[in-house]
């Protein structure tokens, strides 16, 4: 895959540690950047294909056409900026469907309630590691699911326990391929590090009732370095999860090559995080591919770029 070279624009001199999972410090010594000097100072870079990861049993195929999926969830406010591009002609993917979920503060997922014990932990019972199980269906059509293939929780699907659906949502890349979402910073459960789930369709067509037909070019998740989870762990709902909190290094499911597994670049106070925190990243997607989620162990197979 032929990258573009890195362009960095002049203006203030930025210092930075690291290329994958640094710490760029900018003017304020308050205000915390992670990632390269480049993506800090908004440069462009042509990626490889972003790593597709497990989808998880919780996908809930329940066309919330909205960029607020916060509800009424309490926690650390998080602006979240994707950016789709082709991995291979490097133009930016236009009118695609992006679906985002994750888990709230203290570590449940809407349509799930029941799954989780509840009190400071939040925890879903019976730890759920996200890894793959059946065939999921991915394309944003219809109803939502009533479980797996089988319609029970063996397949792709969980079989959904409540009618919420909060901290979900879908919206579209504008013409520059970006799209924006707010919610809160994720919490964790056991057996995950915190992350948020992600899908791109193409090819469909928006319609008053939602997104229909297309088909689904990448299924992925994307990631927090450490020092913002511990950071948001100390900020009150995060404060009362009781779970012990897998990290980022620990989880079997982040393919462990950066931004191209989905590690987001982060800008946030470092004294005052809880005022909120800014993400962003750009995904490469194979326009003409199908990937629904995937049946294999990512960091079985992913490559550093």
């Amino acid at each position: 895959m032929t990258r573009r070279k890195v362009v960095i624009a002049g203006g203030a001199a930025v210092a930075a540690v690291g290329v994958g999972g640094g710490i760029a410090v900018t003017a304020s010594a308050d205000e915390v950047t992670t990632g390269s000097a480049a993506a800090a100072s908004g440069a462009e870079t042509c990626y490889t294909l972003t790593s597709e990861t497990t989808e998880g049993p919780y996908y809930i195929d329940a066309d919330k056409l909205r960029q607020d999926i916060t509800e009424d969830q309490e926690g650390i406010p998080l602006t979240l900026k994707l950016k789709v591009i082709d991995a291979e002609t490097c133009k930016p993917v236009r009118n695609a469907a992006v679906d985002i979920w994750h888990c709230s503060a203290l570590g449940v997922y809407s349509g799930y309630e029941a799954m989780s014990n509840g009190g400071g932990g939040g925890a879903p019972s019976g730890g759920p590691t996200d890894a793959p199980s059946g065939t999921p269906s991915g394309t944003p059509t219809g109803e939502p699911p009533s479980g797996g293939p089988s319609g029970g929780t063996g397949g792709g699907h969980s079989e959904p326990t409540d009618d919420e659906r909060y901290l979900r949502g879908t919206w579209k890349t504008d013409k520059h391929g970006y799209v924006t979402f707010r919610t809160v910073f994720p919490g964790w459960y056991q057996g995950r590090c915190v992350h948020i789930h992600v899908k791109v369709h193409v090819d469909g067509t928006w319609t008053d009732a939602g997104y229909e037909g297309g088909h689904t070019c990448h299924t992925g998740q994307l990631f927090f370095d450490e020092k913002a989870v511990l950071a948001s762990a100390e900020v009150s709902p995060y404060s009362t999860n009781t779970t012990t909190r897998t990290t980022l290094d620990e989880d079997t499911i982040y393919p462990d090559n950066g931004h191209e597994g989905g590690l987001l670049y982060l800008s946030y106070s470092r004294k005052h995080i809880a005022k909120g925190v800014h993400a962003h990243l750009t995904m490469g997607v194979a326009p003409d591919e199908t990937h629904d989620s995937t049946d294999t162990q990512p960091n079985a197979s992913a490559s550093a770029s």
